[in-house]
């Protein structure tokens, strides 16, 4: 009885755990005007030294602001840029880039 109990309480933890969120294309597109500036409007940078955003994995870009934010990447311009951002914001951001039409693999 106390092996079940304990197994539908785990379980029941598990499920009450906030899911990963996924973050709004839209509120993504209006906050990125600021990226834009370096990454291209669309996250297509055409400066070799500015990454492309776009069609990047949305987890990637996500965890990367994140090390931005504390400081676990260091770039003085990106470190700067995150600093205000909120983890919504963030969220959207990676949905709207990760949307976008970047590079593609050749087979």
């Amino acid at each position: 009885m106390k092996t079940t109990l304990l197994i539908l309480a785990t379980a029941a933890l598990g499920l009450s755990l906030p899911v990963h969120a996924d973050g709004n294309y839209e509120a993504g597109k209006a906050k990125s005007t600021t990226c834009a500036g370096c990454h291209g409007p669309d996250g297509n940078s055409t400066v070799p030294s500015f990454p492309k955003l776009a069609g990047q994995h949305r987890d990637y870009l996500l965890q990367a602001l994140h090390e931005y934010k504390i400081g676990v990447r260091k770039n003085p311009i990106m470190g700067g840029q995150v600093q205000a951002l909120s983890d919504a914001d963030m969220q959207d951001l990676a949905t709207y880039f990760s949307e976008q039409k970047g590079l593609t693999l050749k087979y």
